[in-house]
C-alpha cells in the first residue's frame, strides 16, 4: 500500500509511528530513571549504576533503544527531523545520568523525561502538520468515519532482527495497546476477502469475488455444460446465495471477455442483483444479445477501455488489453487498501496477433515494480511445454487449403466468437473469389455484432444467406459454420447427419474443424468427422494440420507474466485440479514460498493483508442447474429421478378397488418403459399383474387405507423387478376407491 500523506480533514493531532515509538522510549526512560533512582537512596546501595542497567527494560519496536552506554539514541532515524525532538531525547538521557544523585536526581529524571514527552508530542503535531508522517494512513470505515491506522512492515523486520518474530510481534502489540486510546490510533480493521463461486478445479462457470468492509467487487459470472450426470439440464451456473445475501454491497461486476464462461450466467446473476457491469465494446453487445433472451432481466452497461480505470467504492480498477480467441479481452489491476490484486483473465501472449494489438506486457512489467500483493492466474494450458502458436499461423495453413482446394466447396467450422478467424476466413474468400454464408444462429448474430462495432470488416457484397448457396458452383462458395463441438442442434452436425435440408454433403466438399475439442466432447467431435467421411466428404482438422491455435498461453507465456508481475502470494485459477497444481509448481519454481501459494476450492474464502495470507472458511456455493425457465441444485431429487429413470426404467401399476366391498373391481394394469426388453415383456409383465393382484388380496381391502395400500403395491413390486432383473425402477402405483 503505498505510503500517503494523512488526510487534512481528520481534526485529531496527526502522530507518526516512529514518533510513538519515541514517545514509549521516552516513558520507559523515565520509569528506568525513576528505578534508578529509588535504589540509589536504600541503604548499602552503592550509588554506581551498571553501564547496561538502562537499556536492558526497552522493549518497544522501532524504539528509542538504549546502547550499552548512558545516553539514549533513537535505533531508526526519525522522518520528520526536529532538533527540539532531538533535544527532547537528549534531555531524557540526561534526565537518567542525573539519577545517580539520590532523590534529586530521580526529580530531576522525571522532569526530564516529562519534558521529553511533551516535546516529542509536541513535534508529532508539527510532523502532522506538515503532512510528513511516515507510517500513517487514513482510511474510511463503511460508515464513513475516519481513521488512521499504520503500516509498519518495515518496523516488524527491524524487530525481528533484534529479538525474533515472536517477541517483535508481542512488543508490537504491547506498544499499540498502550498508546492506542491516548492518540485514538487504531489498526486497519479489515483484511481483504477473495472468494471464489466458480473457476476453480474446473473448466468454466467462472466467478470471483473480492471484499472489503462494506463493499463487494465480482469479477466475470460463467457457465458450464452439463456433464452426464444431468439428463435434461441446458447449463450449469454458480450457485450465488452469498451475494444475493449481500447485493446491497455489491458495487458491480467486471468482465474479463465475451465467452460463455464468463458471461453465460450473467441473465441468471442480474435476475437477483441489481448492479452495473463493465466491459468491452463487443463483450456487453455479447452479453446484450443474451439478455434479449430474458426481457425481464434489466442491466446498465459500462464499456470500457484499455487503460481506462474504474472505481468501484474502495476498489480501483484498470483494465489490460490481452490477446485471446475473441476480442476485446481485458487482465484487471485491482488497487485495494491491502494492495495490489491482479486477476488475468484468460490470455495468450501473441507476438504477431491478426489485429496488431499485443499483450500489454509494459503495463504489466510497471504494476509489478509498483508491488503486486495477489496474483490470480489462469492455468488452463499451463501443461503444454513452450509457447503457444500466432493466430495468424492459422491463416497461412487456411491459405494452403484454399489453395489446393480449388472448384470445392468449402466449409469451415469455428467459434462464433473467434473474430480474428472469421476475419481471416473472410479475407482468404475474397481473394480466391468465393462467396461468404453464415450457418447457424450464434454465428449469424456475432457476426451482425462484431461487423457493427467495426471489429469485423469484409465486402458485404460478397456475403449471401445460406437459402442461395444453390445458385452458385460448388468453388465460388465458402460456408463458415457453427458446430465445431459436435453440439447435436448445431448446424455442422445437422449437416453431418443429413438432417440440414439447405445442404447436402457430397464428395466435392472440404469441410474444416478450425477448433479443438473442449474435454468432455470428443466423442460428439468424433462421431461429426465419421459422418462426413462416410458421405464421402474431405475433413481436414488439428490433427492434420495447424488449422487451430488455443486462446490460451503455455507454459513459457504463464511463467512470463509471474516473471513481470512478482507477486507477494499467489492463487492459480481457471483449470482442473492438476492444472493447478502444476501452475503452483511453476510459482515454487520461481522462488515463491509454499505458504505464499493457495490451491482454491470452489466456495473457498481466502482472508489478505500484507502480512497475511489465510483460508478463513468456505462461503455458500455449489451449481444452479438451469432447466428451461426452471432452476435447481445439484442434489434435487428431480435430478435424482432424471438419472434412475434414464438407467433403471419406469414401471407404472393403475388398479380399480371396492373398498365396501372388499374387491378388486379392474386391473391391475402395468405399463413399463426402459425396463423390459420386448423379447420378454409379455410373460414378465403377466406374472407381474398376478404378483400384485395377490398382495392387495392379502389385504384387508375395506379396511386398509388407500395411501398404506399404495405403498405395500409399490414395495412388492420393486422387489419383484429387482429379483426378476436385477434393475431398481421407479415404480409409480394409481388406487381407484370406486364406490
Amino acid at each position: 500500500m503505498k505510503k500517503k500523506e494523512i488526510d487534512e480533514n481528520i481534526e485529531e493531532p496527526q502522530i507518526s509511528y516512529d514518533e510513538i515509538v519515541r514517545e514509549i522510549g521516552n516513558r520507559r526512560a523515565k520509569q528506568v530513571a525513576t528505578a534508578n533512582a529509588n535504589e540509589s537512596v536504600k541503604p548499602k546501595q552503592n550509588n554506581k549504576i551498571s553501564k547496561n542497567a538502562v537499556s536492558a527494560p526497552i522493549n518497544s519496536k522501532n524504539s528509542n533503544a538504549v546502547n550499552s552506554g548512558s545516553s539514549v539514541k533513537p535505533s531508526v532515524k526519525p522522518r520528520a527531523t526536529s532538533k527540539t525532538s532531538g533535544n527532547g531525547i537528549k534531555a531524557s538521557a540526561s534526565g537518567t545520568k542525573s539519577a545517580v544523585n539520590g532523590k534529586t536526581g530521580a526529580k530531576q529524571a522525571q522532569a526530564s523525561a516529562n519534558s521529553a514527552k511533551k516535546t516529542a508530542v509536541s513535534n508529532a503535531k508539527t510532523s502532522a502538520n506538515g503532512a510528513k508522517a511516515k507510517h500513517t494512513e487514513a482510511i474510511t470505515q463503511p460508515n464513513g468515519k475516519k481513521i488512521r491506522y499504520f503500516d509498519s512492515a518495515d518496523t516488524a523486520q527491524q524487530l525481528q532482527s533484534r529479538g525474533g518474530r515472536r517477541g517483535a510481534v508481542k512488543r508490537k502489540v504491547d506498544d499499540e495497546q498502550e498508546l492506542g486510546a491516548e492518540y485514538n490510533v487504531e489498526r486497519n480493521p479489515y483484511n481483504l476477502k477473495v472468494m471464489f463461486l466458480g473457476g476453480v478445479g474446473e473448466i468454466g462457470k467462472n466467478m470471483t469475488v473480492l471484499e472489503y468492509g462494506d463493499d463487494i467487487m465480482v469479477i466475470d459470472a460463467g457457465l458450464s455444460f452439463p456433464t452426464e450426470q444431468m439428463p435434461g439440464i441446458d447449463v450449469v451456473v454458480p450457485d450465488i446465495s452469498y451475494l444475493v445475501e449481500n447485493k446491497d454491497r455489491v458495487r458491480g461486476i467486471v468482465l474479463t471477455h465475451g465467452h460463455e464462461d464468463h458471461i453465460g450466467g450473467l441473465p441468471y446473476t442480474l435476475n437477483e442483483i441489481h448492479c452495473p457491469i463493465y466491459g468491452s465494446k463487443l463483450t456487453l453487445a455479447l452479453v446484450q444479445n443474451k439478455l434479449r433472451e430474458h426481457p425481464k432481466v434489466k442491466a446498465k452497461y459500462e464499456v470500457v477501455n484499455p487503460h481506462d480505470t474504474i472505481e468501484l467504492g474502495c476498489f480501483k480498477v484498470e483494465f489490460l488489453h490481452v490477446n485471446h480467441s475473441i476480442v476485446g479481452a481485458y487482465a484487471v489491476s485491482i488497487t485495494t487498501p491491502v494492495g495490489i490484486v491482479f486477476h488475468t483473465g484468460d490470455f495468450k501472449i501473441d507476438l504477431q496477433p491478426v489485429d496488431g494489438q499485443t499483450t500489454d506486457l509494459k503495463r504489466m512489467e510497471e504494476i509489478g515494480k509498483q508491488g503486486v500483493l495477489l496474483l490470480m492466474c489462469e492455468s488452463t494450458n499451463v501443461e503444454k511445454a513452450g509457447h503457444s502458436m500466432s493466430e495468424s499461423k492459422v491463416g497461412e495453413s487456411l491459405n494452403a487449403i484454399f489453395a489446393e482446394n480449388v472448384g470445392k466447396r468449402i466449409f469451415i467450422a469455428t467459434f462464433a466468437s473467434n473474430v480474428h478467424r472469421i476475419q481471416q476466413i473472410t479475407n482468404l474468400a475474397e481473394k480466391y473469389g468465393r462467396r461468404v454464408a453464415f450457418s447457424g444462429r450464434s454465428m449469424i448474430k456475432n457476426m451482425e455484432v462484431a461487423a457493427r462495432l467495426n471489429e469485423l470488416h469484409y465486402n458485404t457484397e460478397n456475403v449471401i444467406d445460406i437459402d442461395r448457396i444453390a445458385n452458385y458452383p460448388d468453388g465460388e462458395l465458402c460456408i463458415i459454420t457453427t458446430g465445431s463441438q459436435g453440439e447435436p442442434m448445431s448446424a455442422l452436425t445437422r449437416i453431418a447427419n443429413g438432417e440440414f435440408n439447405k445442404v447436402e454433403v457430397t464428395e466435392n466438399d472440404c469441410f474444416i474443424l478450425s477448433s479443438s475439442p473442449i474435454p468432455g466432447n470428443e466423442r460428439a467431435v468424433n462421431n461429426t468427422i465419421n459422418a462426413l467421411f462416410k458421405k464421402g466428404a474431405d475433413v481436414i482438422y488439428e490433427y492434420l494440420m495447424p488449422v487451430h491455435v488455443s486462446g490460451h498461453g503455455y507454459y513459457d507465456e504463464i511463467k512470463q507474466v509471474h516473471q513481470l508481475l512478482k507477486p507477494k502470494y499467489f492463487i492459480p485459477v481457471h483449470g482442473e485440479y492438476k492444472h493447478l497444481k502444476h501452475h503452483k509448481d511453476l510459482a515454487l519454481s520461481l522462488g515463491m514460498y509454499e505458504s505464499n501459494v493457495k490451491i482454491a476450492d470452489i466456495g473457498d474464502c481466502f482472508e489478505i493483508n500484507k502480512d497475511l495470507f489465510k483460508e478463513s472458511g468456505k462461503v455458500k456455493s455449489g451449481s444452479r442447474l438451469i432447466d428451461g425457465l426452471g432452476v435447481g441444485e445439484v442434489d434435487s431429487s428431480v435430478l435424482k429421478d432424471r438419472i434412475n429413470l434414464s438407467e433403471e426404467g419406469l414401471c407404472v401399476t393403475v388398479v380399480a378397488i371396492d373398498k365396501k366391498k372388499g374387491v378388486i373391481k379392474n386391473g391391475p394394469e402395468i405399463i413399463t418403459r426402459g425396463l423390459i426388453y420386448s423379447s420378454e415383456a409379455s410373460s414378465l409383465v403377466e406374472e407381474a399383474r398376478q404378483f400384485v393382484r395377490e398382495t392387495i388380496l392379502k389385504s384387508d381391502i375395506k379396511n386398509i387405507d388407500v395411501q398404506v395400500l399404495k405403498q405395500n403395491i409399490r414395495k412388492a413390486l420393486s422387489g419383484f423387478f429387482n429379483k426378476k432383473t436385477r434393475r431398481n425402477p421407479t415404480v409409480l402405483t394409481v388406487v381407484f376407491d370406486i364406490k
